[in-house]
């Protein structure tokens, strides 16, 4: 059984009847949300482990309410939508969600996912507080932030996840599988290309210094700082 308090954001009635019943089956305590108003007012008055957050919803829709989630915090969220194309997915990263599922899904994998990325979210937390000084970067893992010559960058959650695994492990050469396994925290099914879309991104706010993330041709990346 697991432990955790989950919100269900989703204006079909039925679904959140199925996601409840099977999430309070596993353990889970589980509250509802009908729209996106609904769960803001509900999420800036209580406290929720992670949010399952359908994406097409009447008032305030599922990206708005997940950049304004965003905003003030870092509790994980998964999306739950319809439209499966990589754009949505990518764009549904960058604005901080942690997974994706597309429906339909099953309840099994919605639960697997779950699992995965409240325990990357627990063993990430054990070491945010340790700072990471590596060249011209400096990682101040109390405040989740970044500098580039003492530059504070913009990341979204996911690009400084990213960067943080890099940081931790400096001249290593990781997959893309592996840095989903790692960063996304399971073992993924779908478009490998994540990767590649978070890294590009993650370079272009290092400017200068975006050469620290080195691509190994046929392997994957690696984080190199100087010579």
């Amino acid at each position: 059984m697991h432990t955790g308090r989950i919100l269900v954001v989703d204006d079909e009635e039925k679904m959140r009847n199925v996601i409840k019943i099977y999430l309070t089956n596993e353990g889970y305590r589980i509250e509802e949300a009908s729209n996106g108003k609904e769960a803001l007012d509900k999420i800036n008055n209580d406290q929720f482990d992670l949010i399952l957050l359908d994406v097409m919803m009447p008032e305030i829709d599922g990206w708005t309410v997940c950049r304004k989630i965003r905003e003030e915090s870092l509790i994980p969220v998964i999306l739950l939508t319809a439209r499966g194309e990589e754009y949505d997915k990518i764009f549904g990263f960058d604005l901080g969600a942690d997974d994706y599922l597309t429906k339909p899904f099953s309840l099994k994998e919605m639960a697997v996912r779950i699992r995965a990325v409240l325990r990357r979210n627990q063993n990430f937390n054990k070491v945010l507080k340790k700072n990471i000084s590596l060249g011209a970067l400096e990682i101040q893992g109390m405040y989740k932030q970044v500098l580039l010559e003492n530059q504070e960058l913009s990341l979204t959650p996911k690009e400084y996840e990213l960067l943080y695994f890099f940081a931790k492990n400096p001249q290593i050469v990781y997959s893309r599988e592996q840095l989903l396994n790692q960063v996304w925290g399971y073992d993924f099914t779908g478009d490998i290309r994540t990767v590649d879309t978070h890294i590009k991104q993650l370079r272009e706010k290092m400017g200068d210094y975006k050469k620290y993330i080195q691509t190994v041709w046929g392997t994957g990346y690696k984080l190199k700082i100087g010579d």
